[in-house]
């Protein structure tokens, strides 16, 4: 994946005054769309339309030190105005195109190169399992992103349960794990940024389709899961888990992530900020 990362990465580098599509940037990598941007984020920390972006103004930069025209940068990296261009100029780096021009200052974003850095030599555990179509069953609510720390909005849905709630899920759990799981799905396009909201629901899995109106279904299609048991302090082992299965273990995996529900599920230990947890991420071979 690290190589197809790089590939991908020149040709962002000779595209950059084309009109650069996430579809295109994908297929030109071998890879689903979800999977690209999922992994590109969590080896560089931007989203891949912001790492464009970021280029564009950085080469645009440059093209002003010259001597090109504000006016021929702007429609050179696809603005539709130079008013547009200005904007976002200034939101980048702080000083307007005319700044460039006259005072000579700059900044510069320089072109990404990925290479495998070896962490502690620490493996990771995981294992795979095939597993038949089901469904997710339980509450579910929009909640906003947030990667790290307790999401005070889970807890909020985790409160909100009915006794009567709980004894329909116990009643339609029928397939590993038999445990409540923790679901996410549905984000906004600007999830990796922790921005937005997904959907995320509390429940069970089940072969059951028949679910009272005091419980939302998601129906998830059979398909191969990489499954990560973690055991440590709640909730920051399993969050730098996660991280790790997306930066780490996918890029050097013969899996891609698909676009369906991941899930986790948490057993706490006595001691209430420890636990063991599983992860359980959706995936295709490549």
């Amino acid at each position: 994946m690290l190589k197809e990362l790089n590939e991908v990465i020149d040709y962002i580098e000779v595209h950059l005054t084309d009109d650069l599509s996430l579809e295109n940037i994908s297929e030109y990598a071998g890879v689903s769309d979800y999977h690209f941007r999922t992994v590109f984020f969590h080896l560089s920390g931007l989203t891949l339309n912001e790492y464009i972006k970021n280029r564009k103004l950085s080469e645009a930069n440059k093209d002003l030190l010259s001597g090109e025209k504000v006016t021929d940068v702007a429609f050179k990296y696809g603005y539709q105005s130079v008013d547009g261009f200005t904007r976002a100029f200034k939101k980048w780096c702080g000083f307007l195109p005319s700044d460039v021009i006259k005072k000579r200052i700059s900044k510069s974003f320089p072109k990404l190169s990925f290479v495998i850095t070896v962490k502690g030599g620490i493996s990771m555990e995981f294992r795979i399992e095939d597993k038949p179509a089901f469904n997710l069953v339980g509450v579910s609510k929009r909640v906003p992103m947030q990667f790290e720390g307790v999401n005070n909005e889970i807890v909020k849905l985790a409160e909100s349960i009915t006794e009567e709630q709980r004894k329909e899920m116990h009643s339609l759990q029928n397939i590993e794990p038999y445990e409540i799981v923790n679901a996410s799905y549905n984000a906004d396009a600007n999830f990796l940024k922790e921005e937005g909201d997904l959907t995320h629901l509390i429940g069970v899995l089940t072969t059951k389709n028949q679910v009272s109106d005091q419980l939302d279904k998601v129906a998830v299609e059979a398909c191969t899961w990489a499954i990560f048991p973690n055991e440590g302090p709640f909730p920051s082992t399993l969050q730098e888990t996660m991280a790790k299965t997306y930066s780490e273990w996918l890029p050097s995996s013969n899996y891609e992530v698909i676009n369906a529900p991941a899930f986790s599920f948490t057993k706490m230990d006595n001691n209430d900020n420890y636990a063991y947890s599983e992860i359980w991420i959706p995936v295709r071979s490549k």
